[in-house]
């Protein structure tokens, strides 16, 4: 199995976005963020054959956006739910006929108008 590791550098676009939400994030010491996040390959390590390490593989965030508001929280978080099914039970004789299942593809398919508020 390929382990994976996260790289520490953080982007200036990525500072950015994060700004204003750090005062709420050094405040909260269990506080959640919900975000979108994209992220890059920067490095990969492949142990020699007689090496008794895995291989592995480091990504760095290159682009995240914060949710601000409880509604984008909760498209977001029901965004993350339609992922994780369609992981664990797509492609699988249950996922197929779970109605979720089926439910996760329409979110997903049809999830950037879930960010937009009503009003927006």
């Amino acid at each position: 199995m390929t382990d994976i590791k996260f790289d520490s550098k953080v982007l200036e676009d990525v500072k950015d976005a994060l700004a204003p939400h750090t005062t709420d994030m050094f405040t909260q010491r269990k506080g959640r963020w919900m975000a979108v996040v994209e992220l890059a390959h920067v490095e990969r390590v492949e142990p020699g054959p007689d090496e008794d390490k895995f291989p592995s593989v480091k990504v760095r965030i290159v682009a995240i956006e914060v949710a601000d508001n409880d509604f984008a929280d909760e498209r977001l978080r029901e965004l993350q739910r339609g992922l994780y099914r369609l992981r664990t039970k797509g492609g699988t004789l249950d996922g197929e006929l779970d109605p979720d299942v089926q439910n996760a593809r329409d979110v997903l398919k049809h999830g950037s108008g879930l960010l937009v508020g009503s009003d927006a």
